[in-house]
């Protein structure tokens, strides 16, 4: 079944769009690192399979699609981890932990949720802390032009979709702090999304595109 899906997902993308895909040299050898990305559109699921060619991946998706069957059906086949974004989900986490040691790559979208006006908007902590805290290497991916208004009016002309795929320089964040660990938390996570941002036509940066980091990164 996996093979099958994964040349399914192969054959509609390339048939749907036009995938340019830079900075592979980027992704470190072996699994157990994440992939930390911005979710532009419903496209970018099926993306990681088709950039990462292989099954050693898992991504956290909204416990809410667990709901439908055909969703919980794939989910199985696909490595989704459906969590709970709204309460703390230890079981979810453990789950993470657990498969990242046995050296699978976590793929994830800090923003929780696909931007409905096509902007980057604020991520949220729970990757930064992971990865604090478990020492997990980073890398950064930013992706373009998987706009559901986009993607959709192309479909509707009959026209491929040109889906832009960026990886930057992993990095690993430092030890999580004893004091001032919210404030701290959250510079990790600004972090995560300015190395993304960068990445991303101007127009997509969203509630980063102001962000002094940001800048820092342009200017070297």
């Amino acid at each position: 079944m996996k093979k099958f899906l994964r040349w399914l997902i192969h054959t509609v993308l390339k048939i749907l769009t036009k995938i340019e895909t830079k900075g592979y040299e980027n992704l470190p050898e072996k699994g157990g690192f994440v992939i930390a990305v911005n979710h532009l559109g419903f496209l970018d699921t099926p993306m990681a399979f088709y950039a990462l060619d292989n099954w050693n991946l898992f991504i956290p998706v909204a416990e809410k699609w667990e709901k439908i069957p055909i969703l919980k059906w794939l989910g199985k086949h696909l490595n989704l981890i459906f969590i709970d974004r709204f309460n703390p989900d230890l079981k979810s986490m453990r789950e993470m932990i657990k498969r990242m040691d046995e050296g699978q790559t976590l793929v994830i979208a800090p923003e929780g949720t696909r931007a409905r006006d096509e902007k980057m908007a604020q991520g949220k902590p729970g990757v930064a802390y992971l990865a604090s805290k478990m020492n997990w290497q980073i890398v950064p991916v930013a992706v373009s032009g998987t706009e559901d208004r986009i993607f959709l009016g192309n479909l509707k002309r009959l026209r491929r979709t040109h889906i832009k795929l960026t990886a930057g320089k992993s990095f690993k964040l430092p030890p999580f702090p004893k004091e001032n660990r919210e404030e701290i938390l959250q510079e990790y996570t600004d972090e995560i999304m300015c190395r993304i941002a960068v990445m991303l036509p101007e127009k997509n940066r969203g509630y980063y595109a102001e962000n002094p980091r940001v800048k820092e990164l342009l200017s070297d």
